[in-house]
């Protein structure tokens, strides 16, 4: 896939995953959030490793999922 196409296809993906976000609970929002600040900091110390960033996003999500709003 050319660079023309990527940025296009990453901005249709995140606006199509942001619709998806308007009726959601304040568990479930903090759950996703969670799990994605989670899978970032996985990659990020892991040096990008599939591991470290899957691991991050679960244990993110499960302490997102306990935070009371």
């Amino acid at each position: 896939m050319t660079n023309q196409y990527k940025r296009p296809l990453a901005i249709a993906c995140l606006l199509l995953s942001l619709a998806g976000c308007g009726e959601m609970t304040p568990r479930e929002r903090n759950t996703a959030i969670g799990a994605a600040v989670g899978g970032v900091a996985g990659s990020v110390l892991t040096n990008g490793s599939g591991v470290g960033t899957v691991g991050g996003a679960a244990g993110g999500g499960v302490i997102g999922n306990q935070i009371k709003h």
